[in-house]
């Protein structure tokens, strides 16, 4: 039964994570790290600067101390932070979107990504380009940002949440497959396949199936 650690920076991706865990491999004990400072600190500071990269890495050694045999943080908006981490770590470290940008160049050429979380798009589109790069992929991400649905998430109205990107989702229908950026966002997958034809991919399963891989 091995411990895996989750880091998170926001309440509203705990949720998502947990789901996942359950559907795809419930013989894991999952436990929670929330620093909620994280996110806001990020927001307001808008970038990723060295003193937060220091505490990402404060949090993967408390966890790694703990006995996690694995860790996955759930927010998106610290990808360089966790990759010097995860260099340092004893064991494996996931950053939340890797495994699903793995699918996506898998389902072709040109991608669209909903967000919700603007400080977090920049690095993510870093991430896909990166990635593309060394798979050898011609792939492109198009971002569409819709900050109002992580307003009503926060603010405890799910259901307003799954509109307001389901309503923007056509714009990327021409899309060989979407993308929901964030572990929040993965609860309006229903809502967004029902507003396009394409595929829409999601982080926590493949982040869950992905860490089940490396750890076996």
């Amino acid at each position: 039964m091995p411990r895996i650690s989750l880091i998170h920076a926001v309440t509203v991706a705990m949720a998502p994570v947990h789901a996942a865990f359950r559907e795809l491999w419930p013989a894991a004990e999952c436990v929670d790290i929330l620093d909620t400072s994280l996110s806001r600190d990020r927001e307001r500071d808008g970038e990723l600067t060295a003193a937060m990269t220091r505490r990402i890495g404060v949090l993967a050694d408390y966890a790694a101390a703990t006995g996690a045999a694995g860790i996955l943080f759930t927010c998106s908006a610290f990808g360089a932070a966790i990759e010097r981490a995860a260099a340092a770590a004893p064991v494996p470290v996931l950053k939340p979107n890797e495994a699903m940008f793995a699918a996506a160049l898998a389902a072709g050429r040109r991608i669209g990504m909903l967000a919700t979380f603007e400080p977090s798009v920049a690095g993510m589109a870093a991430e896909f380009r990166e990635m593309a790069a060394a798979a050898g992929s011609p792939a492109v991400l198009e971002t569409h940002c819709v900050p109002a649905a992580m307003r009503a998430l926060q603010a405890g109205d799910g259901g307003e949440h799954d509109r307001l990107l389901a309503a923007a989702a056509p714009r990327l229908a021409g899309c060989d497959a979407i993308l929901l950026a964030h572990f929040s966002t993965s609860r309006a997958a229903a809502a967004v396949r029902e507003a396009v034809p394409c595929p829409v991919l999601t982080a926590p399963g493949a982040a869950v199936a992905r860490l089940k891989g490396l750890i076996g």
